[in-house]
């Protein structure tokens, strides 16, 4: 999580994690932590690309990419058939509509939902005709390409997630990707997705339903766990309906102000119990998920916990099967 740790820490982690035994890495495309107690925001792409060279074998996703605000969708299919190349075949593009947080800084202002979905589409369109191989020309309502061509183009074409929140983002878009990505573990999005005409059915041909869940895991202390939660992730539970319109770190911090640490710790499993992580866990894969990634809270735990991870991993893998 960029949020959370510096550049040099995030690739020494995903090579731990590698080391470890996790199954595939997410990393988060942001331009501000959610809170100032984070403290952290490197470039995700140039972290990515180290990341690609300092590990072997592990798969690499963004978790995920706005292509419509900060970066132009031309440009974004660049970087991501130049990350395939780099990683010999295992990053998969991770696409959403963003957040105002980390969209607002190019001073393009922060268009309402429904624009920010028709903007997703039409970069989707763009990205796509790009993995192609051709020269493309596009002439949309947002966005234009004049006479683009993808000149180095990985072998494997690049998959792409889509984050949905609802069915909208479902119709217009799922079409375009090959998984589909959210942070609650419910079963309707599964199941929209899969009844979408044209959609990649989660399950079928290696197509993935991909969540994400925040832990506070300590060795041996449950309350310093659940301090740790509230100081750097008492923003997760705003939803997203709320988190994709705040613009500062300072909006977030005003609106969890009374986010208490019992009401953390009863959506962020905190602490040394795996069975009770595990549970936290499980309604991801009883909607219909095929993976879920774990964000271990405050990057200065992570060293221990992914030198510690084999008991959780193997917990995880038997309580899923």
């Amino acid at each position: 999580m960029t949020e959370q740790a510096g550049p040099r820490d995030l690739v020494r982690h995903a090579v731990a994690a590698e080391e470890a035994g996790f199954d595939f890495l997410v990393m988060s495309d942001h331009y501000s932590p959610w809170l100032v107690e984070q403290g952290h925001a490197p470039y995700a792409w140039t972290v990515l690309g180290a990341v690609a060279q300092a590990t072997q074998r592990i798969p690499l996703m963004t978790y995920v990419t706005c292509p419509t605000m900060r970066y132009h969708p031309a440009v974004v299919a660049q970087k991501a058939a130049t990350m395939q190349v780099l990683s010999e075949g295992r990053f998969t593009l991770g696409l959403g509509s963003g957040e105002n947080l980390n969209e607002h800084v190019v001073g393009a202002g922060w268009p309402a939902v429904h624009t920010r979905h028709e903007m997703l589409a039409e970069a989707m369109e763009i990205i796509s005709a790009l993995f192609d191989g051709d020269l493309v020309d596009y002439r949309g309502e947002h966005f234009q390409v004049d006479a683009a061509r993808l000149w180095d183009l990985p072998s494997t074409r690049v998959p792409v997630g889509l984050a949905v929140g609802g069915p909208e983002v479902s119709q217009r878009c799922a079409a375009l990707a090959d998984h589909l990505i959210a942070v609650q573990p419910d079963a309707d999005l599964v199941a929209g997705w899969n009844n979408v005409a044209e959609a990649p059915r989660v399950g079928a041909g290696g197509n993935r339903a991909i969540g994400q869940i925040p832990i506070s895991w300590d060795p041996d202390d449950a309350e310093a766990a659940t301090q740790r939660a509230h100081q750097q992730f008492r923003w997760f539970g705003g939803g997203w309906a709320v988190n994709s319109e705040l613009p500062t770190t300072a909006s977030f911090a005003a609106a969890s102000q009374f986010v208490r640490h019992e009401d953390v710790a009863s959506s962020i499993p905190c602490g040394p119990d795996i069975g009770a992580i595990t549970d936290g866990i499980r309604p991801f894969w009883e909607a219909g998920f095929t993976d879920v990634a774990l964000v271990q809270v405050d990057g200065s735990t992570n060293d221990q916990f992914l030198a510690e991870a084999g008991p959780l991993l193997d917990a995880l893998r038997s309580a899923s099967d």
